[in-house]
């Protein structure tokens, strides 16, 4: 009798409203002989609330190239292993592309189950064109940022960043600096949480908001095309 084919899950989690998880994610996350994922701290607070009670694996940008072979020995032999990120569907802005390539390497098949991710619900809320967008992610600190803001200044699609609370100000400064002031722009924080919000409007009016009001949570800006 021909063996199984072993499988890898990606199981995406909630961004922030406990309650946006499916019914399967939970199932195969409490099928699981184990659980990767980026904190563990972090993913705790969610599996509790679930009940789901399963030995967790670190793994995480720090460590990924190290732990990628003992996970893939662990597939082999058979064991149920789930890769959950912080928030949201796992690959994206985070370390599980390199678990996927070594997996789809070693003839384990990878699947992925659908789910939240961030830039979604800010992309459709922003009221920009949706039919062809781009997703950037987080922007370089250093190394590269001048040069992926000269090519932004003429992408005419729709664009997403990532940031953080502490470079949302000095990224609308730059966005301001390539793409002019009155760029359209809009700016979610927080999203599926409490204190959700949504800023709409000029590159310079978003600015000045963020400005008088201290960036808190994490963020999405979602940039109108040329």
């Amino acid at each position: 009798m021909e063996q199984e084919k072993p499988i890898f899950y990606l199981v995406p989690t909630p961004i922030g409203n406990l309650e946006d998880v499916t019914l399967r994610a939970l199932r195969i996350l409490k099928e699981a002989d184990s659980i990767l994922c980026e904190d563990t701290r972090t993913s705790s607070v969610f599996l509790k609330h679930y009940e789901i009670n399963k030995p967790l694996i670190s793994f995480h940008a720090f460590n990924e190239h190290k732990a990628v072979e003992s996970v893939i020995q662990k597939i082999k032999s058979g064991q149920k292993l789930c890769f959950i990120s912080d928030a949201g569907t796992p690959g994206i802005s985070d370390p599980g592309y390199l678990l996927v390539r070594e997996c789809l390497k070693n003839n384990i098949s990878v699947e992925c189950l659908p789910g939240p991710t961030a830039f979604v619900p800010a992309l459709v809320k922003s009221g920009f064109p949706c039919d062809e967008f781009v997703f950037i992610g987080f922007l370089p600190v250093k190394k590269g940022r001048q040069t992926l803001f000269k090519q932004l200044a003429v992408e005419e699609r729709t664009f997403i960043l990532y940031e953080s609370p502490f470079r949302v100000v000095k990224t609308l400064e730059n966005l301001i600096e390539y793409l002019g002031e009155n760029r359209e722009i809009s700016v979610s924080r927080e999203l599926t949480k409490k204190f959700e919000e949504t800023v709409t409007g000029t590159i310079k009016e978003v600015l000045q908001h963020f400005k008088s009001k201290e960036p808190k949570g994490e963020f999405v800006m979602v940039v109108k095309g040329k």
